[in-house]
């Protein structure tokens, strides 16, 4: 964990990304949940949802919701589809010199992006969450997926060494110039969701945790699938391990401190 750094202007505009297959049931609530909170906490934002390939109603709910809610700024992804992918097409369609990936079905809770958002305005260029610290909580998280999750987090933290215990979850905020500092980017499925954070703690930028709290989805089935994100959370993993210990700092970021 990094302190701030200092003589960072505030952010101006929170983009929330947010990809979605097949969610015509889960975005009427997580929209309407984004929009009311940062409207009541006056953070200016958008709410950049990409329809990933949808085969249900997903992008003319969307239009819908656009009437309600104006900060709605949806998009669709021509493809090639992937988790990853809708999250970096969102991040290309966005605006804000802030962002914070959600997911589509209401499992993170608004007022933990508030809090994001106030730890970037402290001068933070990354927030992480977590479930698994003090103040931290889950709500019906399926037994086998979360034996999974702290067996890979507990991998990661070693492999890293860092103190960061929830580095899988999507859910997290950064800077428009952490993004930018951390392309290109190699995954295409849920592997991002640990590729980001871990470029940008190895790559110097500042960063800070806060407990979140997670629950399980209302509606639909969840999209990640164990079985085949193994082999790929190793890869970008190892991938990002070799850049920490072998590329002598050349992929640190640029502003005279390294």
């Amino acid at each position: 964990m990094s302190s701030v750094t200092p003589n960072l202007p505030p952010p101006t505009l929170f983009s929330v990304i947010i990809p979605a297959r097949d969610e015509e049931d889960s975005l009427p609530i997580t929209v309407k949940a984004i929009h009311d909170t940062f409207t009541r906490e006056s953070i200016p934002h958008e709410i950049v949802v990409v329809d990933d390939g949808s085969s249900d109603r997903t992008f003319e709910v969307l239009d819908e919701l656009k009437i309600t809610y104006p900060t709605l700024a949806h998009v669709r992804n021509p493809g090639p589809h992937g988790f990853g992918r809708a999250i970096v097409y969102g991040l290309n369609n966005s605006q804000g010199d802030a962002v914070v990936i959600m997911m589509a079905d209401c499992s993170d809770d608004p007022e933990d992006a508030v809090t994001y958002w106030r730890l970037l305005e402290q001068g933070y260029e990354c927030a992480f969450g977590s479930r698994f610290i003090k103040g931290g909580k889950v709500i019906d998280y399926p037994r086998v997926k979360l034996m999974v999750n702290r067996m890979a987090n507990f991998f990661i933290r070693l492999m890293f060494n860092i103190k960061l215990n929830d580095t899988t979850n999507a859910f997290k905020a950064y800077r428009r110039t952490v993004i930018d500092g951390c392309r290109p980017f190699l995954s295409p499925h849920f592997n991002l969701t640990v590729e980001i954070p871990l470029k940008a703690i190895v790559r110097g930028f500042s960063w800070t945790v806060t407990p979140i709290s997670w629950s399980n989805r209302r509606y639909g089935e969840a999209k990640l699938k164990i079985k085949e994100m193994g082999s790929r959370y190793f890869f970008i993993c190892m991938y990002v391990w070799l850049e920490k210990s072998f590329s002598r700092g050349d992929y640190k970021r640029g502003d005279g401190r390294y």
